[in-house]
């Protein structure tokens, strides 16, 4: 929400200025008229009897009188000429200041360009992001070793910080879909947009002290360092068991089929390689009493530890979708054929339909035909891409049939979830290389597959988006030179938040003014 600024006194104090002058001038016009025309030698009459006699003025009194009379009355009233036209022309200033447009909206001063705006928006949903993920990322190292009681309050703090940027990516999508179309209405949702970015990093910046004292790392990290170092041993077993489950998806499935983890093996174990060595550093710190940084290698290989995580993860959920898809499409085939029946039949007995009606559904007919014919030439002739035929069936047959079928509909849901999750993988894996729109699009996607209904059509569409968006970053964000202990993985990871040869920081809990207050070197 943006918030209208406050108007301000300044015109307010000019005007009673200028009504004190006003005033006071009033009370001087007053003052000299009382004195001018009280008289303290003219002579009382007193009953004496005899006639009084006036004496006469000394020569040239009265004249002198009469002159000073004649000169200060001018002068009077050309000061109050003076003090109303002044008046006047602050009224005419302070109307100008606060003139208002037909609408009645007061006229501001202009802000930064459309596109300045923009920008700083796009720079804002990533710097939020990023203090978002980092965040929840270390509150699950500390909920391990703590219990989810103790990180109560910080898990509020995130889900609050998660609300608001969650706020800000739905804006910014309806933002890119063209909504709102004035020009005014858009700068205020990019303005809403920073507001709602700044306000998740100020509800984390809030809590990052207390979240230190519950962590204790510059106190004593041996508990952490124990906890992470069981973590590389857990994650290099299951590594390795995901390189070899890789290679038999190879065999199994069509090349396409395992394209979304491609890589992922080779990445896990480079940095596996980077926390190992972060750990070691940061043991050889906190033996020799340097509990800082200590601490700040640590975090360091915490973050590498999650990035692998994620990518273990990811060649096992893959692993999992992919036979669940091909149970499903036997069934989704004569699922498609049998809505496809049912369209028919239904035409013919209405009848009545407009030739050019008629003829459009003839050649969607014809089309998805066609598509299932395809697919079950597919089937017997040797690997295949489970979870791209089953998105075809969908496509062939149309969301809204898709939606109302059985087994199309669970086909639809997995096709869109494993989508969605392959996207937010990539995102999660290269923090610093990928940009707003694909982060924009991912939030919508996973928004849609959350909603009650869900939508897992255009989930699925925006999340095919948001990977080739996050994959173009990528590409052209490159990869820094390798550093020293690996820093040319961890900088595009988001593990080092980069700035210096070693990679510079790590990333803690927190907002903008604190996430960075950890030391790596």
């Amino acid at each position: 929400m943006i918030r209208g600024r406050p108007r301000s006194a300044t015109s307010h104090i000019c005007v009673r200025v200028a009504h004190a002058l006003l005033g006071a001038a009033a009370g001087v016009v007053w003052l000299v008229l009382s004195l001018l025309t009280t008289r303290t030698d003219v002579p009382v009459a007193v009953d004496t009897g005899e006639v009084p006699v006036a004496a006469a003025p000394a020569p040239g009194e009265g004249d002198g009188e009469a002159s000073t009379a004649d000169l200060v009355l001018p002068l009077i009233a050309v000061g109050t000429a003076a003090v109303l036209a002044g008046y006047g022309y602050l009224r005419r200033t302070r109307r100008a200041r606060t003139r208002t447009t037909p609408g009645g909206a007061p006229v501001r001063p202009a802000g930064p360009p459309p596109a300045a705006l923009d920008e700083r928006a796009r720079e804002a949903l990533v710097e939020a992001d990023g203090w978002v993920r980092t965040s929840r990322e270390e509150l699950a190292f500390a909920e391990a070793l703590h219990g989810t009681a103790a990180v109560a309050p910080w898990a509020r703090a995130l889900r609050e910080a998660e609300a608001e940027l969650s706020a800000a990516f739905r804006i910014r999508q309806r933002y890119d879909d063209g909504d709102p179309e004035d020009p005014a209405g858009r700068r205020q949702a990019l303005a809403a947009i920073i507001d709602r970015c700044r306000e998740a990093g100020r509800r984390l910046d809030a809590e990052a002290a207390g979240f230190d004292r519950l962590r204790g790392l510059e106190r004593d990290a041996r508990e952490a360092l124990e906890a992470a170092e069981a973590r590389v041993r857990e994650l290099t077993a299951r590594a390795e068991a995901a390189r070899v489950t890789l290679g038999g998806l190879g065999r199994r499935y069509a090349p396409s089929a395992t394209a979304p983890v491609t890589g992922y093996a080779g990445q896990a174990a480079e940095g596996l390689a980077f926390a190992a060595d972060r750990l070691d550093r940061a043991r050889g710190a906190a033996d020799g009493g340097d509990r800082a940084r200590a601490a700040g290698r640590l975090r360091a290989a915490e973050g590498a530890l999650a990035r692998v995580g994620v990518l273990v993860e990811g060649v096992e959920r893959l692993a999992a979708e992919l036979p669940a898809a091909a149970e499903l499409v036997p069934a989704a085939l004569t699922g498609a054929e049998a809505l496809l029946a049912g369209v028919r039949r239904r035409s013919a007995e209405r009848g009545t339909a407009s030739s050019a009606a008629v003829g459009e559904l003839r050649v969607r007919l014809r089309y998805a035909d066609g598509v299932l014919a395809v697919v079950r030439e597919e089937l017997t002739g040797g690997p295949y891409d489970p979870l791209d035929v089953l998105r075809r069936v969908l496509r062939a047959v149309g969301a809204s049939d898709a939606e109302r079928a059985g087994v199309l509909s669970v086909a639809a849901l997995l096709v869109a979830r494993s989508a969605t999750a392959a996207a937010a993988d990539v995102v999660a894996t290269h923090l610093r290389a990928v940009g707003a729109e694909a982060r924009t699009r991912l939030a919508e996607a996973q928004r849609l597959l959350a909603a009650d209904p869900p939508d897992p059509r255009t989930a699925d569409a925006l999340a095919r988006r948001a990977r080739d968006l996050a994959e173009q970053d990528i590409r052209r964000y490159g990869r820094p030179d390798a550093g020293a202990g690996g820093a040319g993985w961890a900088v595009p990871a988001g593990v080092l938040l980069g700035g210096e040869p070693d990679g510079g920081p790590p990333p803690s809990f927190g907002g903008p003014h604190t996430r960075a207050r950890r030391s790596a070197g």
